[in-house]
């Protein structure tokens, strides 16, 4: 069964959510800010300003943005996504701004193929943002993504903070809401988001800042290029869904030759937690 086949059947199934199908709102919106910003993220958490005679590997490109920052950062670059219209997005920036350039290569793949993988060879750079925590194996995709950092290399990655209790219960949600048939998605969305809305909003009134809070339904997120309602349903759908905590990821690679570099966790709450580990020993 081909990637897309595989990824194809999963959705049907439930079992995962079609992440890949809101980059395109993306895409119509990237300017050269958000390109630059992406570079300067990228530059920020590697702690360096240029890429050149680096290669870059980026498990799960998404729309394609922080390929397109590692390239355009001098970085020969190699992007794979699962969901096929992630790998068409990705494309579409390479076509756009690095047409016919052979540093640069997109494909189809999954972060749990190791025979895929082991054909890729070893990166300098290996970037993996919000998505091993949603392969359905995370432990086995930080297993394969580890295997790929070459002596010296960094690894670059963002997992779901573990919340106990409030992270269990996401989950539930989240693998509900992707059971459920079409019509169904969008009354459950409302419903377990209501609460967190509903607080948001006294807050707005009680701090007199009620317009901010509707320009916040009615415009579009500048990092991202998508509407708050989208990012709710992203959200709420967003599954397979795994957690970890800061100790457990640092413990896994120290064992396995990595030293941590960068770390920012504070305050995320239900959100990711960074990290940037450099490969410094082979384990034994």
């Amino acid at each position: 069964m081909s990637v897309s086949e595989l990824h194809a059947s999963q959705v049907a199934a439930g079992e995962r959510f079609e992440f890949g199908r809101n980059w395109s709102r993306f895409l119509v919106l990237l300017d050269d800010d958000r390109i630059k910003c992406a570079e300067d993220s990228l530059g920020e958490m590697l702690e360096t300003k240029s890429l050149v005679g680096q290669s870059f590997l980026d498990i799960g490109s998404g729309s394609g943005l922080f390929s397109l920052a590692a390239r355009r950062l001098g970085a020969r670059v190699h992007s794979f996504d699962f969901d096929p219209n992630s790998v068409a997005c990705t494309a579409e920036l390479k076509r756009r701004y690095f047409s016919a350039d052979t540093q640069w290569t997109v494909e189809e793949g999954s972060a749990l193929d190791a025979d895929y993988l082991a054909g890729l060879g070893k990166f300098d750079v290996v970037y993996s943002w919000g998505v091993l925590h949603h392969t359905g194996s995370l432990w086995q995709a930080l297993e394969n993504a580890q295997k790929l950092v070459a002596p010296g290399g960094r690894l670059f990655i963002a997992l779901y903070n573990d919340t106990g209790s409030q992270s269990s219960r996401w989950k539930w949600i989240k693998k509900t809401y992707c059971g459920l048939p079409g019509f169904l998605k969008v009354p459950f969305a409302i419903l377990v988001t209501a609460p967190a809305e509903l607080k948001s909003f006294l807050r707005s009134v009680a701090t007199l800042q009620i317009g901010d809070y509707v320009k916040s339904w009615t415009r579009y997120d500048e990092k991202r290029g998508m509407s708050r309602w989208r990012d709710v349903i992203d959200w709420v759908g967003g599954y397979p869904y795994e957690v970890s905590t800061p100790d457990e990821t640092f413990e896994f690679f120290k064992s396995r030759g990595f030293q941590l570099t960068k770390l920012n966790c504070g305050k995320v709450g239900l959100g990711c937690n960074q990290f940037v580990f450099v490969r410094t020993h082979e384990p034994k």
